[in-house]
């Protein structure tokens, strides 16, 4: 299975705010068979070699890259951590502390260096998570299914989790028509299925705290419309598998989730873009990054698409937003659009990290605002 620890939006913000003599960014593929993993250690190594050479050119100080190159070697050398990953790796370290992220999307090898963290990567792994729960749900039988790109899906074993409708309500069957007691025929069969659906949302609440990927519910006939109703999960996708889940497999039950997680995505995509032409019509809406940096330094932009792999590097003014361009391998600068998003971010703004073909007009940066400029 994949071990992840996607950051949340809190903890985004949050590297977005630090500011360092040296900030080091580092992606490094990865892979969860542990078997595997020596080659992403070897290529942390080159990272870490580049990540030298651009701080020495900048005359950084000794001590202090010695100090960085500490955290890493550290890092390299703990087997206990290298045997537990997922897909990418994001390492972020300064002098005096390192963090890291394990996440499911494959990301390219790559290091930036600058006074500031590079957090674009990590804003796609929250925008687009190439992994969710599937929740098979049905009279007879109750399922977690955990699924991730590349890798088999795997059930979930959740203490306290109902096994059926029938034993949960402490009966042989839901099917008793009989006029005894307070809870009778079709009616009372609804009322226990509202019973039995909100006992797995509790057993699956402890579980599910620790994460924002989406789940999926596969289940049909009432069940399919109780649930929903009564779900405490933020993350439940609208989109449901609407066949029966006794006789699926794990796999069976993966594949025909993944084209849900996709058309929840285009979704998204499609929203975003028909807002920005909106918002354009009325003067609140710009592709230029120019006016988009300006934008984000005064805290003007409510939405914020951007283009995941672009590379435009330099410095935008702390005061008044001006861009200046400059070298993306160069310690002195920084990535423009990644710096966009964090002052959005921190700002209160919603920023999401998309390819560029569902960036609108093909643009580096899409912001759609709060007021007019």
């Amino acid at each position: 299975m994949l071990y992840l620890d996607i950051p949340s939006q809190q903890q985004i913000k949050s590297l977005c705010s630090i500011r360092a003599d040296a900030c080091v960014s580092l992606f490094v593929k990865t892979t969860p068979l542990s078997q595997q993993i020596q080659g992403s250690i070897i290529e942390l190594g080159n990272l870490q070699k580049q990540a030298n050479e651009q701080l020495e050119a900048t005359g950084f100080d000794k001590r202090r890259l010695a100090l960085i190159n500490d955290h890493l070697d550290a890092l390299k050398a703990d087997e206990d951590f290298w045997r537990l990953q997922a897909n990418s790796l994001a390492i972020l370290v300064t002098p005096d502390k390192i963090s890291t992220f394990r996440l499911a999307n494959a990301l390219e090898n790559a290091v930036y260096v600058s006074d500031r963290f590079h957090i674009n990567p990590l804003l796609r792994a929250v925008t687009f998570p190439h992994s969710c729960f599937v929740l098979a749900l049905s009279e007879n039988q109750v399922r977690l299914v955990e699924v991730h790109a590349q890798l088999a899906p795997k059930e979930v074993r959740i203490p306290e989790l109902p096994k059926d409708a029938a034993s949960y309500a402490g009966k042989s069957t839901l099917n008793d028509r009989s006029a005894s007691g307070k809870i009778q025929g079709s009616e009372g069969q609804n009322i226990r299925l509202m019973q039995f659906a909100r006992g797995v949302d509790n057993a699956l609440r402890p579980f599910l705290s620790g994460y924002d990927v989406p789940l999926i519910l596969a289940a049909t006939g009432r069940l399919a419309g109780i649930y929903p109703s009564i779900n405490s999960y933020s993350a439940l996708l609208e989109h449901t598998i609407d066949t029966s889940p006794d006789r699926l497999s794990e796999a069976e039950l993966a594949a025909l989730a993944q084209p849900l997680l996709d058309a929840s995505y285009a979704d998204q995509v499609k929203q975003l873009q028909a807002l920005y032409e909106d918002r354009k019509n009325a003067g609140r809406a710009t592709v230029d990054l120019a006016a988009a940096a300006r934008a984000a330094t005064y805290g003007a932009i409510d939405t914020l698409m951007v283009d995941l792999n672009d590379t435009e590097a330099g410095v935008i003014n702390e005061s008044d937003g001006v861009v200046q361009f400059g070298k993306e391998d160069h310690a002195s600068y920084y990535n423009l659009v990644d710096e966009i998003a964090g002052r959005a971010l921190l700002s209160g703004a919603r920023v999401v990290s998309v390819r560029k073909d569902d960036m609108p007009h093909g643009s580096s940066v899409a912001a759609i605002l709060r007021y007019a400029l």
